[in-house]
């Protein structure tokens, strides 16, 4: 090793002297914060102040767009500016945004408002998911960032059960309040001034408390024209690969009954027996799916590890299918049945999160897989990550109008056939009889839990 490169590691090194305890953790719950809210909390949200399900549908969808198209800025958060710097300058817009939101309730048009701080909310909050995982490997050695693969999504984790269960249930809390009961307006403002203040907390602190690496610097400008070569070539290499339609049909499809599911169970849980729903609190809904959804949700994730890594994904992948799909035949059960036993509710949750969780495992393994023979695996499932964003924005955006069209029951029969199209797109897929071995368990961990701990419970990502 030559002086110079000694020197560098040597003074990369002490630019990680900050302890990973003090922010690895805090920056992954403010990771996961900003889209739980973006995806399922909006949609409770704008349930509660009265806007019909075409709407709630069609322009919460529209909040996945940033995540779709994640992966074209990627490469300018490189060549601007450092990591660090990323993370926060989007902390404190995304603090701005929430108090813009929360002044925005009130009024009369607070629903255009609304939407326009949630877009700012949530193209900030893909900007800085791409500065944290970059600076999450500049800030840890090696072994440091196996070690903390764990630590970061727990966290991740704690934000979805903060978000959806958390603050749900305050502000369910605060609407049963005196004063508070005739607007819901007043309790959901409070709650977004309270996230607007953790996000000018969580910038002062992460301000004092990251490290600088050394490593942590724009890339140059000839870097940065390489980098944008490089940029056309991974969609090139990415589109010649072999069975790239396929796979593609199968990001689009897979989740095409469950996409629709996700936009309008809550709505349905929420409205009155008399306009069809289950007629459950604010709270309620932040108990179900804050607390049970999310705990089956991911011991889900993890028994389709399990399962992957013992029999391979070719194997799986139809039992996979079947559990993320048939459970969605138990809201057709609620819609036509509307049993008043809340714990009924609960359990029937948590076997369809529980499936969701085993069938995602599946899904986020294919996208390893089929990323896995190339020089760009890192893009190329970035890449896919935008079709999975896709597939569910698109298919969300007419379910709230379709549901208005035909009602709950109907729609919920609507969604268990549009299961098929997923089914059929297995039969083209190609995969390796070896894959999802053992041998695979390692990068399947990397991959798993902070998707699926972002991914928005059936009630709304």
């Amino acid at each position: 090793m030559s002086e110079n490169d000694n020197n560098e590691l040597k003074k990369n090194h002490a630019g990680r002297n900050a302890s990973p305890w003090l922010w690895v953790p805090s920056l992954y719950y403010a990771e996961g914060l900003p889209y739980i809210v973006a995806m399922s909390v909006s949609v409770i949200m704008y349930k509660k102040l009265g806007i019909s399900n075409t709407d709630i549908a069609l322009y919460t969808s529209w909040l996945y767009l940033p995540w779709v198209v994640k992966p074209l800025w990627s490469p300018l958060v490189d060549i601007f500016r450092t990591r660090r710097f990323w993370i926060l300058a989007t902390q404190i817009v995304m603090g701005a945004a929430f108090a813009m939101i929360a002044l925005s309730i009130p009024g009369e048009a607070f629903f255009k408002w609304t939407l326009i701080f949630l877009w700012l909310m949530a193209f900030n909050s893909a900007t800085h998911d791409i500065a944290a995982d970059g600076f999450y490997i500049l800030g840890l050695d090696t072994h440091q960032q196996a070690f903390f693969v764990g630590i970061r999504s727990t966290f991740y984790r704690l934000a979805s059960i903060s978000a959806q269960g958390l603050l749900v249930m305050l502000a369910g809390y605060f609407e049963k309040m005196e004063g508070f009961e005739r607007d819901p307006r007043l309790s959901w403002g409070i709650v977004f001034f309270a996230l607007a203040i953790l996000f000018v907390v969580f910038a002062i602190y992460h301000f004092f408390v990251l490290p600088k690496p050394a490593t942590d610097i724009p890339a140059e400008k000839s870097q940065g024209a390489d980098r944008f070569a490089d940029f056309a070539d991974v969609f090139a290499t990415f589109f010649k690969k072999n069975g790239i339609l396929a796979a593609v049909a199968f990001l689009l499809l897979y989740r095409l009954g469950e996409s629709q599911l996700v936009k309008i169970a809550s709505p349905f849980l929420l409205d009155g027996v008399d306009k069809g729903g289950l007629g459950l609190s604010t709270i309620q809904i932040g108990l179900v799916y804050g607390t049970v959804g999310v705990a089956a949700l991911t011991f889900g994730g993890i028994v389709g590890g399990i399962i992957a890594g013992r029999f391979g994904l070719k194997k799986c992948i139809w039992p996979m299918a079947l559990a993320i799909n048939i459970p969605d035949i138990l809201y057709v059960y609620l819609a036509y049945f509307k049993p008043d036993n809340f714990l009924l509710v609960n359990a029937f949750v948590a076997i369809e999160q529980f499936g969701y969780g085993i069938g995602f495992a599946g899904y986020m393994l294919f996208m390893v897989y089929f990323a896995e023979d190339s020089k760009y695996k890192t893009a190329h499932y970035a890449l896919m990550t935008g079709f999975m964003a896709l597939g569910m924005m698109l298919p969300g955006m007419l379910s709230g109008k379709i549901q208005d069209a035909i009602g709950y029951p109907l729609f919920f029969v609507w969604v268990c056939l549009c299961t098929i199209p997923g089914f059929v797109s297995l039969i083209f897929l190609k995969i390796s009889p070896e894959f999802g071995l053992k041998n695979r368990a390692g990068e399947l961990a990397q991959h798993l839990p902070n998707k699926l701990a972002a991914e928005p419970q059936s009630e709304s990502k």
